[in-house]
């Protein structure tokens, strides 16, 4: 299998004959666009395809999933029956509507994607998905089949046609198709076909259905009522943001993307929508992102705050308050008050486990369902988790005194066990070690907690919480300073390097200018950053117990942009930032890393690398002034 292409423009030739399902071929990663309805979300490839769905909620089984595996996977496929075809997407201005253009000799025809959201936590939320064929010019025929393989594409399902309509039943789950044009049904897949002249148009309505829930007949009918409900929903949402700054395109759809990984009836943010993309095309680091990072959902917070966006702090602020609450007097001895991932409920996940059925993406397996690192202890959560809560005291609502007595319980865990080996913020599966980012997040969550203590005059053991805090900056520059290389390495004892330590200066650890510090950035510029792409540590150095290599990834790259400009270097760091864009897809979206090449590898989008935009976007804009 040869690799995809990445442009936002694709041209292909297509026959009446050919299948739109068998002989069809993987997509290119960044060769998708994210739509949602803040409870689950579907990735629309540039052809028109909606090859990832999880119906009712992220985490559930997959639908439709082609992208993971084309023949068995399922998909909700658009194709121009005959002649030559060229396909572009966009974003309907200031929105999460996506339009797939579909371009021939012949005529021109678009396909309007969207989830309906019509206003903010609807008590009458129904889920569908609403799919708009319109003939902009000339004449259009095309195809549409409906695959739906629930269970992650092991069950076939019963299809009945329902007058116009059509139910599809398997796998403990119900669905609704709902269409202006005529349907048929075989093996299971729902049919169409269609001429579309100038002005005509074809409305397809694919709803979730509830058990017990009948299908809704005519369900068509205020589709246009939706489009435009769901557009006005969007806009009023991204005009509550404060920024106004030089990069105003890429920060919006950027706010964008993390609003679709929020779960809005929870408050809980995602760290990515999907499984098992991996980061090196046949390679085994594959992983199932669809759950709740502390780590990510905190840095969430932050950008969101910054943004202005409070009623989305307010909601995560909330989930994690029933978290710290959750942790009682029953403490884990070995992980700990906390785990370092959740599901959307704040449950910990099931244990890890492959889809053996599946080929994985380009062939790239296992795919994975779960994920083991909610059995890894990573100290560094402590840090980041403490930073988001003294954020929202800042700058939202306040803390509650349930809640600092929460925190304190937690603090007290940390500086009991802060000397301890762990997996690193990288969930490394080898064996644990005493890592730089863990230290450091330690020390911010002490001074954190400090500074809150001070601010709202909150009662706390202040001079026990110095003296540790105090105890882990001198480990730090004794242990983790490596002064042959002139740098902060990975883990004590290191001689490699790890990007997480370019958060120093972010976490207000060393001064931005700090002689230690421009020695350290030097260093991973020397060894980890490619142009302006970032490694996150050299994986042929660092035994992290896996096979296999990675790309670079875009977190880490946007910090070394933020790195740059708290370090003054702001032409360097306006140059990698602009770089950096260009490495987005075709409509403003980044997976979790980038190959050499440019391409897109990893699970998509990424919640943690469009949240380091906003960042990095905003620290920027306010140096240059």
């Amino acid at each position: 299998m040869t690799d995809a292409s990445q442009e936002g423009a694709r041209s292909r030739s297509t026959g009446g004959s050919q299948s739109a399902l068998g002989d069809r071929e993987f997509l290119a990663i960044a060769d998708h666009g994210l739509i949602g309805d803040l409870r689950t979300c579907a990735l629309v490839g540039s052809e028109g395809t909606i090859d990832w769905f999880c119906a009712g909620r992220f985490d559930a089984p997959s639908v439709f999933g082609a992208l993971l595996d084309p023949e068995q996977g399922g998909a909700w496929r658009f194709e121009v029956v005959d002649g030559h075809v060229t396909t572009a997407q966009f974003y309907f201005p200031d929105s999460n509507i996506l339009v797939t253009r579909f371009l021939t000799e012949e005529g021109v025809a678009e396909v309007h994607d969207f989830m309906p959201v019509v206003k903010a936590h609807d008590p009458d939320h129904r889920q569908r998905i609403v799919r708009r064929v319109a003939a902009v010019r000339g004449t259009t025929r095309l195809r549409m089949e409906l695959a739906a393989r629930p269970d992650y594409g092991r069950v076939t399902p019963d299809v009945e046609l329902v007058g116009t309509d059509a139910l599809v039943t398997g796998g403990g789950l119900r669905l609704g198709v709902a269409s202006t044009a005529d349907l048929t049904a075989e093996h299971g897949t729902v049919h169409a076909d269609l001429t579309l002249r100038a002005g005509e148009e074809a409305l397809f309505v694919l709803q979730v259905l509830g058990e017990g829930e009948d299908l809704t007949p005519g369900d068509c009918e205020d589709t246009a009522h939706l489009f435009t409900e769901t557009a006005a929903f969007w806009r009023e949402w991204l005009s509550r943001s404060t920024y106004q700054g030089r990069w105003r395109e890429m920060v919006n759809r950027a706010a964008l993307t993390l609003k679709l990984l929020t779960h809005e009836p929870t408050g809980a943010i995602i760290a990515a929508p999907t499984t098992s993309l991996p980061e090196e095309i046949g390679g085994p680091r594959n992983w199932d992102y669809r759950f709740v990072w502390i780590r990510d959902a905190a840095f969430s917070l932050y950008a969101l705050l910054r943004l202005g966006f409070t009623d989305e702090a307010n909601a995560f602020m909330g989930w994690l308050s029933r978290r710290l609450e959750d942790q009682g007097d029953d403490v884990d001895p070995e992980l700990g008050p906390l785990r370092v991932l959740y599901d959307i409920d704040g449950r910990i996940p099931d244990t890890e486990h492959e889809l053996d059925h599946l080929r994985g993406y380009l062939d790239s397996k296992p795919v994975r369902v779960g994920n083991a690192a909610a059995g890894q202890l990573q100290l560094d959560i402590y840090g980041e988790l403490i930073d988001s809560v003294y954020l929202f005291n800042k700058y939202g609502n306040g803390l509650s005194y349930d809640s600092w007595s929460d925190l304190t319980r937690v603090l007290e865990w940390l500086m009991d066990n802060w000397e301890r080996p762990d997996a690193g913020m990288w969930e490394i599966r080898d064996e644990p070690r005493h890592h730089t980012t863990s230290r450091l997040m330690a020390w911010v969550a002490l001074e954190r907690m400090i500074r809150t203590a001070r601010q709202r005059g909150l009662p706390g053991d202040a001079t026990r919480w110095m003296q540790v805090r105090d105890q882990i900056y001198e480990r730090l520059m004794d242990r983790s300073w490596n002064a042959e290389i002139g740098a902060f390495v990975q883990h004590e004892g290191a001689d490699v390097l790890d990007a997480g330590v370019l958060l120093m200066p972010m976490v207000k650890f060393v001064a931005p200018d700090d002689p230690r510090f421009l020695s350290t950035l030097k260093a991973i510029e020397e060894r980890l950053v490619s142009d302006s792409l970032v490694f996150r540590y050299d994986v042929e150095m660092s035994a992290d117990g896996l096979e296999g290599g990675e790309g670079t990834f875009s977190l880490c790259s946007f910090w070394y942009v933020e790195a740059l400009t708290r370090a003054g270097r702001l032409d360097d760091a306006r140059l990698a930032l602009e770089k950096m864009f260009t490495y987005a897809n075709h409509l403003g979206l980044y997976a979790e890393q980038i190959g050499l090449t440019g391409v897109q590898l990893g699970n998509f989008p990424q919640a943690f690398t469009h949240l380091s935009l906003i960042s990095a976007a905003l620290n920027l804009d306010r140096a240059l002034g």
